[in-house]
């Protein structure tokens, strides 16, 4: 099962430890893994209207940022971390 590391505002919305355990070859099948664990999470994971990862959200997979969104792969033993993408300039 892979590792997921959930961002604290997520957390506190459903109630999610930290870091929780959730089978999956990809992500959109790791995320529905989770739905079934913390009802709920899928919803701020999530976007239906796009069929994607909702926007502002970067998923990283084993230290690299997936460009592949819900096709992204999952090992068994992977690492994820869903996090706030970070924007800025000037």
């Amino acid at each position: 099962m892979a590792d997921v590391w959930i961002p604290p505002q997520m957390q506190r919305i459903v109630g999610t430890p930290e870091r929780v355990q959730a089978d999956g070859a990809t992500v959109r099948q790791v995320i529905n893994a989770l739905e079934t664990l913390h009802p709920g999470l899928k919803d701020l994971l999530y976007d239906a209207e796009t069929d994607d990862v909702t926007p502002g959200l970067a998923v990283i997979v084993d230290g690299e940022v997936s460009q592949l969104g819900l096709i992204e792969r999952v090992g068994p033993d992977s690492e994820m971390h869903f996090l706030p993408a970070i924007g800025g300039g000037a």
